[in-house]
């Protein structure tokens, strides 16, 4: 059962009023910070939210869902990993920084997720090479894995990693992703 608030969040994000998006945000972060019981029956009310037109709506469904992962069977996750991932492509870069920053999150609790996961940024940052921002998007994308390997000191992310930062051929990018892993590669 959804909480009132989480309810009323929702329903206040996909009015796409600009007054209640704050306050939506707020709670929805603060709500699924921590994993929930409810979060099966708060999945597709969020994950419609993906395609909404405002970009703010978009953003903030799927930073819930990337909350939300370890809330929900990874069936569940797995079904719709495409989907929330596809918003690290939105239209408006700063929803596809705010959603690939906390894509993470997905990787939490499940092995096999995990794994998926580190085909996806790995892949993610091969194709971002001719982006627009793609520089940027590689950057999160090392700030992302950094933020799993904390959580879970997995080292096979830290093998990836230091091998996607080695894998960029220029110098400038090379040591600005490193900084990304500052402290935690030698």
């Amino acid at each position: 059962m959804i909480p009132g608030s989480v309810k009323q969040a929702i329903a206040d994000l996909a009015s796409g009023k600009r007054d209640t998006q704050e306050s939506a945000y707020e709670t929805l972060l603060a709500a699924t910070a921590d994993k929930v019981a409810w979060g099966d029956d708060a999945w597709d009310e969020l994950t419609s939210l993906l395609s909404h037109k405002d970009n703010r709506v978009r953003s903030i469904a799927g930073q819930t869902l990337c909350n939300l992962a370890r809330s929900v069977p990874p069936e569940r996750i797995r079904r719709d990993f495409e989907l929330i991932l596809s918003t690290t492509w939105d239209e408006r870069f700063v929803t596809a920084r705010h959603v690939l920053l906390s894509s993470w999150k997905i990787g939490l609790e499940h092995a096999a997720l995990r794994k998926q996961l580190l085909a996806w940024f790995a892949k993610r940052f091969e194709t971002s090479k001719t982006e627009k921002n793609g520089a940027l998007i590689r950057y999160d994308i090392l700030c992302a894995t950094r933020s799993l390997f904390e959580a879970t000191k997995d080292q096979a992310i830290k093998s990836q990693a230091s091998a996607l930062i080695a894998s960029e051929t220029d110098d400038k990018y090379r040591k600005k992703y490193a900084r990304a892993w500052r402290g935690l590669l030698t």
